[in-house]
């Protein structure tokens, strides 16, 4: 892997050092399918660049990492460059310093590949309202985790409010998994459901998105209660046949109970970060069962 430092740079001259990069190293930017925009802290950094660069394997892109600094510096923008055979397409970690940390849409804006789709993800601390984020403006895409909020369950319960299509969040795509085994649940016919619980440790924010969409699809009551962990740990729904139940309490393997049904044993396992994105890029239409969802749960979370 090739690491290039530009140290009080500008946004044009890395697009003259990425085009020198790639005549030399062979390998043009045809090949790239988006634009991903990482906005994070130092701190947040490593984690997310090595996430976005494994997801990447799946879905080349040109990873901008967007890292405000000192804004109380003089205005200054360091970049890095890495290119090469371990990063798939392009990596720029772009350092902001001063003015330029309230205005980093307008270092990201000529750095973006020409007609491709654009997908912005806070790994971290996130705006209230991506969509009014000068870097969400710039996206199709906007990409939150709610887990990473000082207080989840406030960030999960908030997001109803500021929803634009095109939101989403990790909080939900950690849930792909329960979901499809969930329906799964139902091929065979099961009576009415009257009503459910999602088990999770305390301040799970994925298990009050999930309670709200069984909610809202099986037209019944779902509450949401404390279990031990590791983080969400079962699901109970009964019937006028029975009890439905998934059970997981070790964060790899669940049983699904169904009436008249043997118990059935599925891998359900905690799915790392860089699997997360990578099925979040690989649907760039609004998704509308997550806006349902949550809009759901924006009316009827008590705090």
């Amino acid at each position: 892997m090739t690491s290039f430092m530009l140290s009080g740079t500008t946004a044009s001259k890395i697009s003259s050092q990425l085009t020198h990069l790639r005549h030399q190293m062979g390998t043009p930017a045809v090949g790239m399918v988006l634009t991903l925009v990482v906005v994070c802290g130092e701190s947040d950094q490593y984690d997310a660049v090595r996430a976005a660069t494994e997801a990447a394997r799946e879905h080349p892109s040109r990873i901008l990492v967007v890292i405000p600094r000192d804004s109380e510096e003089p205005n200054r923008l360091d970049a890095e460059i890495r290119f090469g055979e371990s990063t798939p397409g392009e990596v720029i970690l772009l350092r902001l310093y001063g003015e330029l940390t309230r205005h980093a849409d307008s270092v990201v804006s000529p750095l973006l590949l020409t007609d491709t789709p654009v997908v912005a993800w806070w790994p971290s601390d996130c705006p209230e309202v991506p969509a009014k984020d000068p870097i969400g403006m710039l996206a199709q895409r906007r990409i939150i985790d709610a887990r990473s909020a000082a207080d989840s369950v406030k960030a999960i319960t908030g997001r109803g409010r500021g929803y634009v299509p095109g939101d989403t969040d990790l909080a939900w795509t950690r849930l792909t998994t329960w979901r499809s085994l969930l329906a799964a649940a139902f091929d065979q016919p099961v009576g009415k459901v009257k009503r459910g619980t999602v088990e999770a440790v305390p301040g799970h924010a994925s298990a009050l998105l999930l309670a709200a969409w069984l909610g809202e699809r099986l037209g019944a009551s779902v509450k949401v209660s404390d279990s031990p962990g590791p983080g969400l740990t079962a699901v109970k729904l009964s019937s006028a046949d029975g009890d439905i139940t998934i059970t997981r309490g070790d964060g790899r393997m669940a049983t699904l109970s169904r009436p008249g049904q043997p118990d059935r044993r599925v891998a359900l396992t905690r799915r790392p970060t860089s699997e997360l994105l990578a099925e979040e890029l690989r649907r760039l239409d609004p998704d509308e069962i997550y806006a349902s969802a949550i809009q759901k749960l924006a009316r009827t979370h008590k705090s």
